[in-house]
């Protein structure tokens, strides 16, 4: 696998060129987005004011027309964008993927399964809508892996009686397996309540976390800070959790810069990185000579594989159990 640095050089000297050609299509798009946007919007102006005109015109059916609005504006705009965006998942993610390692193949229509990312036990509540894209799998080093940008929501009931979607995970999700089995299941969160609350509440309601296992106390104050562990098996999440990773999970959380989440479960390390988007779309409205979403997505692969290594490393340690 080659290095991020490495990766950088191949960035510039390779796909630079294609990004180039990519821009002028780009801004083309822009432009159109735009005066369709300008058309769309005037239309739904005067829809709505000839309701409004209309005596009997209900709350409800204006936030219905609303919604509409958004809806079909959303389905215009990935009608325009779909076309470009499969020419800049082709000619650009797939050749970045493959950079990276020969052995991983790119599926820009496929993604981790809902079973999978279930079993990986990070999230509690139920999932009613599931989507993703940017499936890779492959085998790096030795080791089984597979991942996906991912978009898990659950359903809820506002006070008009409609359904609304609220997220309960969106971003990069990875999935590594081993030969190791694990005899427990242990979760690695971030702390918000610690940080949120301080010390004294944010410890309280952790160990009051009726959805989850029992709280591991960790001996490192800065990942205590940063993290809270859930385990079925105390003693293995500390055999699993050593200062090794957990100094390796500190950085990545540093690095990413968003919310991090691992969880040991079955033969599999389950990684998610909350990025609240889509990693691999396309900028419409800023330069893609500038566009450095793909260089942060490296960055943070090369993290989450260092992690998996740590743990390849560590099987040794873990069959004395």
């Amino acid at each position: 696998m080659k290095s991020v640095s490495e990766l950088t050089d191949f960035y510039y000297k390779n796909l630079y060129p294609t990004l180039e050609e990519l821009e002028v299509l780009r801004k083309n798009l822009r432009d159109r987005i735009l005066v369709v946007g300008v058309i769309y919007t005037t239309a739904f102006i005067v829809i709505l004011f000839s309701f409004i005109s209309i005596e009997s015109i209900t709350i409800d059916a204006l936030i219905f027309l609303f919604f509409a609005y958004v809806a079909i504006g959303a389905f215009i705009y990935k009608f325009l964008t779909k076309n470009y965006t499969s020419d800049f998942k082709s000619r650009v993610i797939k050749p970045l993927i493959h950079a990276i390692d020969k052995n991983l193949s790119y599926f820009s229509d496929s993604h981790v399964s809902l079973a999978t990312f279930e079993k990986s036990k990070l999230f509690t509540s139920s999932i009613d809508k599931y989507s993703g894209n940017d499936f890779v799998k492959g085998r790096v080093d030795g080791i089984d892996i597979k991942f996906s940008d991912v978009y898990a929501q659950k359903r809820e009931k506002n006070s008009q009686n409609f359904n609304n979607y609220s997220t309960i995970f969106r971003g990069l999700f990875i999935v590594s397996e081993f030969n190791k089995t694990f005899h427990g299941e242990t979760v690695v969160l971030p702390d918000s309540a610690q940080n949120t609350f301080g010390n004294l509440i944010g410890n309280w309601l952790q160990s009051n976390n009726f959805a989850r296992d029992e709280l591991v106390k960790m001996d490192d104050v800065e990942f205590e800070k940063e993290f809270v562990v859930y385990s079925t098996d105390q003693i293995e999440a500390r055999y699993i959790l050593s200062h090794a990773l957990m100094e390796k999970l500190l950085i990545l959380k540093k690095r990413s810069k968003h919310p991090l989440y691992i969880s040991f479960v079955g033969a599999n390390i389950h990684i998610a990185i909350e990025y609240g988007k889509d990693l691999f779309e396309p900028s419409i409205f800023n330069s893609l000579l500038k566009y450095r979403v793909a260089m942060e997505y490296i960055e943070t692969l090369h993290l989450s594989l260092g992690i998996v290594r740590e743990l390849k490393l560590n099987q040794r340690l873990w069959s004395k159990r």
